[in-house]
């Protein structure tokens, strides 16, 4: 069939372009895993790592998503799967790139969601992952079951705190990946032998943080609403009611933005970015592609050991659910860990009770490693309520420190 589309993009062409400045047509494009070949004389040696291509030869493999059977062959996936949802998703990213509460948001929202997880599944990792769960080889019948079951991660997403973090004032920017929309748990380490390809962090696991960069920068970075309340438990842990294509609600006022991260911190999530990727990395430029060679530290667990990854805390409501009562009477309601009323443990006040202790210990703790640095902001309405808040206790800490000194100076 001579229109059918062959070259398939996992990572599209418009996303890539987000990360090329004004006037600029081609990555640097690396290779992480370059292939050995054999000349005509029988020489051995491998391809050239390092390439400059242009989006339309970046992140993209023939018939990827191409439905055979004998010699007849459709791209209906690419044209009528991927292809709404890409339209949709462009405009999304772009309304997120400068998020604020205008008209636009909720469907920004509805059209973000499904492109994200269409690209955490799309990917040829996130194929021979599903191959992986579903032991079939068949590649028809593996992207039919993709399109089931690709909105999986939405129902988390949806109930976790979002920020979009900015790189304007650095001189390194984020990078784009093979994987855009990547997982990081401080105790899942890359290439570790109990988490073989095509396996990855587990997004049920309390620890587990989604990175999705959405321009040179700009990056969305979700964190389970448990963990925001309390960093210190164990990352491996599971989150409390994980589950997938579930009914979730999700409040626009809660979305953080307007932190400035510095550039190491940019360069720790280009770290996280490059480590998480199967075989493609590209960057505007060629130091961007290596972030190893630059950042303060390279250890996995200690990544993020000033919590840099963690959204304003002062700014996160410590809400035990909603209640949604429709115009013909009827109502729906579940706890913040999308627990429904017929649920045991829906609202239980003892957990409610230990997250509100750690969680005010979390905010304090926070505040002091992050003091000095730009902070993000909701689009809630007590924004200088909450700035108040953390002030006076930060202002507190630090006279009950001094207090401390003076005591101990003086062998009191």
């Amino acid at each position: 069939m001579p229109n059918v589309t062959r070259r398939n993009h996992f990572v599209p062409q418009w996303y890539q372009r987000r990360f090329l400045p004004a006037g600029v047509t081609h990555f640097f494009y690396l290779d992480l895993k370059p292939d050995t070949v054999v000349s005509p004389g029988g020489k051995k040696y491998q391809r050239r790592a390092l390439l400059r291509r242009g989006p339309p030869r970046c992140f993209c493999v023939d018939d990827l998503y191409s439905i055979k059977l004998g010699s007849w062959s459709t791209d209906a996936i690419e044209r009528q799967f991927f292809g709404p949802i890409d339209a949709r998703g462009e405009k999304a990213v772009c309304f997120f790139l400068n998020y604020g509460m205008r008209n636009g948001a909720h469907e920004a929202l509805k059209s973000m969601m499904p492109y994200m997880s269409a690209q955490r599944f799309r990917t040829r990792r996130g194929l021979d992952y599903l191959r992986h769960v579903t032991n079939v080889r068949n590649p028809n019948v593996v992207l039919a079951f993709m399109q089931r079951v690709f909105q999986a991660n939405g129902t988390m997403w949806t109930e976790g705190v979002w920020e979009i973090v900015r790189a304007r004032q650095s001189s390194t920017k984020f990078i784009v990946t093979d994987e855009p929309v990547t997982l990081y748990n401080a105790r899942v380490f890359p290439l570790s032998p109990s988490i073989p390809y095509p396996l990855d962090a587990d997004l049920s696991e309390l620890g587990t943080r989604t990175i999705f960069p959405l321009s040179l920068d700009a990056c969305l970075i979700i964190t389970h609403l448990q963990f925001v309340r309390d960093p210190w438990r164990n990352p491996r842990q599971s989150r409390t009611n994980a589950r997938s294509f579930a009914t979730a609600m999700f409040d626009l006022r809660d979305i953080q933005t307007d932190r400035e991260l510095e550039e190491d911190e940019v360069l720790r999530i280009n770290f996280i970015l490059k480590k998480r990727a199967t075989r493609y990395v590209a960057a505007a430029e060629e130091q961007w592609l290596y972030p190893e060679k630059f950042v303060s530290v390279t250890h996995w667990s200690k990544l993020e050991e000033d919590w840099f990854l963690l959204p304003n805390l002062y700014k996160v409501d410590f809400l035990g659910g909603v209640i949604v009562r429709y115009k013909d009477g009827s109502s729906w309601a579940v706890d913040e860990y999308g627990r429904s009323p017929r649920h045991p443990d829906y609202q239980d006040k003892s957990q409610q009770d230990r997250e509100w202790a750690a969680a005010q210990k979390a905010k304090l703790a926070w505040a002091v490693k992050r003091e000095g640095r730009s902070l993000a902001r909701s689009h809630g309405d007590f924004n200088d309520v909450e700035d108040k808040i953390m002030r006076e206790e930060l202002a507190e800490y630090h006279a009950d420190r001094d207090r401390k000194k003076s005591r101990r100076a003086f062998g009191g």
